[in-house]
């Protein structure tokens, strides 16, 4: 159990997780939304594959998943003050940074394959 005091005017939060949880690690995250809510589909995408299939959905309304980017936010600042700034790849585009398809090794049998990528 977690107690949360978010501030002394309320009183604390206690938040249990069931006995069976199962962590999800996830490095792909689909979000989705309507006027009414936010969708987090989180899924884990192995390097050179196509498909991903969803481990966990999280579905909230606007205003929690503005809370959400706000302690995320708070958070990684934490985070980086305490073990170092955590730096993004150069790409414009995350995904093809960390999803870019696996390079073959080259061919023993076919020396004119080696340096190709």
């Amino acid at each position: 159990m977690i107690p949360v005091s978010p501030n002394q005017n309320r009183p604390s939060t206690t938040i249990e997780a069931p006995a069976d949880l199962k962590p999800v690690y996830s490095n792909l995250v689909r979000i989705a939304h309507s006027p009414a809510d936010v969708v987090l589909d989180f899924a884990h995408l192995m390097p050179g594959e196509t498909r991903a299939r969803i481990a966990a959905r999280v579905l909230m309304s606007p205003l929690s998943a503005k809370l959400l980017l706000r302690a995320l936010a708070e958070n990684i600042a934490r985070y980086e003050a305490a073990f170092g700034e955590i730096t993004l790849p150069a790409s414009s585009h995350l995904a093809d940074q960390l999803f870019k398809p696996a390079q073959q090794p080259p061919d023993p049998d076919n020396p004119s394959e080696e340096g190709q990528a």
